[in-house]
């Protein structure tokens, strides 16, 4: 099979790219055993085609994997699923940018397959949306870390494997510069995962407590005191991630709308209406086509904060119309009783319940509020919001 080159991409990388797609299809049931499949794929450079050759991609544009995914997605489903996006779309890439050549080794592949599911450790109930406020502690003790604290609003906890942990390394230094990143055994001893019940009914989201859990030294991510760093490789690609999903038209939201308001017919104004949400959500769309073709490897910039804005009001205000079309059926969920899944399947896709679910759109991965601070300061220049306690060291800094 032959692919059309872009502008952005060599044709020479796109011929290679079409014969590995064709030897894996040739060496690998599609439809055969999801692990053995992915990492088949993993091991052609076929995971993240922008990371170096031996880490699952070979070096090339991050355009080509769209290739890569779209020839695969016509013939098979083994791809990354709800349960694995916080792996996928956040831990490797900031493992690529900060891990040591044994932890890629070690991570990458069984990440990528779906064998090992992760998590972000990140939330505290006493920190809010100032990460670098918290204050889950971490005491060095010969080749272990001690750690001690209590992490929230961690997705996919309980049946995670592995957990990117920040946590407080140095107390005495400012709070952004005495931060510490690990990588958490979710499994340890001293760990416990608490579900955290949704308006939905469901508990995708937990809270982690940590008493006494030991981190060996070779579980750190970066220097010590590079904490910072290295969680914002972590969030950078985390709003990509959320905010840029969706490449097709008529995907997500603004197709389950489109599809409601087929079944509930409607008047003029509503008409006029699902017409302005679908101009804005294609040229929201169209936008993140635009910074992906002019992606290039590394962290990724701002763009990501901006789609992720978008996509978090947007989503919430298309739910809405999308309920008031269905009139009293819209009142009717069906259930609110406590469910904790523990597989991707089974995920209601029923309009009421994304109305419910989108209202955490515009909190996770960052506020709504957060996410204009970020354009507001880094992309037009605008004079940042008063830090009083920027250079405290993290002990004087006045805490609820």
């Amino acid at each position: 099979m032959t692919t059309v080159a872009t502008d952005t991409t060599d044709t020479t990388d796109q011929a290679m790219i079409d014969a590995l797609v064709d030897r894996l299809l040739d060496e690998q049931d599609p439809q055969g055993d999801r692990h053995q499949f992915m990492g088949a794929q993993f091991d052609l450079g076929l995971a993240w085609v922008h990371f170096p050759a031996g880490e699952g991609g070979l070096g090339m544009a991050p355009q080509l994997q769209d290739v890569i995914d779209a020839r695969l997605s016509a013939v098979t489903e083994h791809r990354p699923s709800f349960f694995h996006v916080i792996g996928h779309g956040m831990g490797a890439p900031m493992l690529v940018t900060h891990g040591t050549e044994a932890q890629k080794r070690r991570y990458l592949r069984p990440l990528f397959t779906g064998e090992e599911v992760w998590c972000q450790l990140f939330s505290e109930p006493g920190a809010g949306s100032d990460v670098a406020g918290l204050s889950t502690r971490a005491v060095k003790d010969g080749d272990e870390w001690v750690v001690n604290g209590q992490k929230v609003w961690t997705t996919v906890a309980h049946v995670a494997s592995w957990g990117m942990l920040v946590a407080r390394s140095d107390p005495d230094l400012p709070k952004h510069q005495g931060l510490t990143y690990f990588l958490m055994d979710m499994a340890a001893e001293g760990v416990e995962v608490r579900p955290l019940r949704q308006i939905t009914g469901e508990a995708e989201f937990s809270e982690v407590y940590m008493t006494d859990v030991r981190i060996p030294d070779a579980n750190r991510i970066g220097e010590r005191g590079d904490g910072w760093k290295v969680a914002l490789t972590t969030l950078m690609n985390e709003r990509v991630a959320i905010g840029a999903r969706s490449m097709t038209r008529n995907a997500g939201a603004i197709g389950h709308l489109v599809e409601t308001w087929r079944r509930t017919g409607g008047t003029a104004d509503d008409r006029d209406r699902l017409m302005q949400l679908w101009v804005e959500a294609e040229a929201a769309r169209l936008t993140n086509v635009r910074a992906h073709q002019n992606r290039t490897a590394g962290t990724p910039g701002p763009e990501g904060s901006t789609a992720k804005l978008v996509y978090a009001e947007l989503n919430k205000r298309i739910y809405e119309f999308a309920v008031e079309l269905l009139g009293p059926e819209g009142m009717l969920y069906d259930s609110y009783r406590h469910i904790q899944l523990q597989s991707p399947e089974g995920m209601p896709d029923d309009t009421r319940r994304h109305f419910l679910r989108a209202r955490a759109n515009s909190i996770e991965g960052g506020t709504s509020e957060i996410m204009r601070n970020i354009l507001g300061e880094r992309v037009l220049g605008l004079p940042g919001e008063p830090r009083s306690d920027r250079d405290l060291p993290w002990t004087k800094v006045p805490r609820s």
